[in-house]
């Protein structure tokens, strides 16, 4: 692999980082969110699919280890194939959501491409029990089916899963340090 590789790898992931005025404002509402929900006693449920599955397990400890804000996320393979196996892959996250999710409690959905039917469907479902708000991660396409729906969303600009998912994670992990505990 030629050295020009990583130069234009690393640099177009730079760009990603440089987050605009918007990007910077709505992740200080989630910040706000975030603490609004602790000191409700609510928690942070958090889902993803895949390495994104991956960020959101790192993010739930970290907030609730760190932040001591109350976070889960259900990536556990006994529930996640059993609600699979009974309603369907594209209905185990509106499902777990149905059991596990309280009102009050904020919903983070990571969704690389904001085309997962499994998230798409989990946003129909807290909306329609007004769930407020629900806050979206995604990439690829600007307008995608996720980010249509959600509250306030978190858009990448890349149509490389890394690039998009390293983005997410940056701005999960700068809403633990912003939430901190001091």
């Amino acid at each position: 692999m030629k050295k020009n590789f990583f130069k234009k790898y690393f640099s177009l992931q730079t760009q990603l980082f440089n987050f605009d005025n918007q990007t910077i404002k709505n992740l200080d509402k989630v910040r706000k969110h975030i603490k609004i929900t602790k000191k409700r006693g609510k928690k942070v449920i958090i889902f993803g699919n895949g390495g994104s599955a991956a960020i959101a397990n790192h993010f739930s400890v970290d907030l609730t280890k760190i932040s001591k804000i109350r976070c889960v996320n259900f990536n556990e393979s006994s529930l996640l194939t059993c609600f699979s196996n009974d309603y369907g892959y594209e209905n185990w996250v509106k499902k777990t959501l149905e059991f596990h999710a309280d009102a009050g409690d904020l919903i983070i959905l990571i969704s690389s491409k904001g085309e997962s039917k499994n998230m798409i469907n989990a946003c129909k479902y807290l909306r329609k029990k007004r769930f407020f708000p629900v806050i979206t991660l995604t990439g690829f396409k600007k307008n995608n089916s996720l980010s249509k729906i959600g509250h306030i969303n978190f858009w990448v600009n890349s149509k490389i899963y890394n690039h998009v998912e390293n983005t997410h994670q940056l701005l999960l992990l700068s809403l633990v340090d912003a939430t901190k505990k001091k």
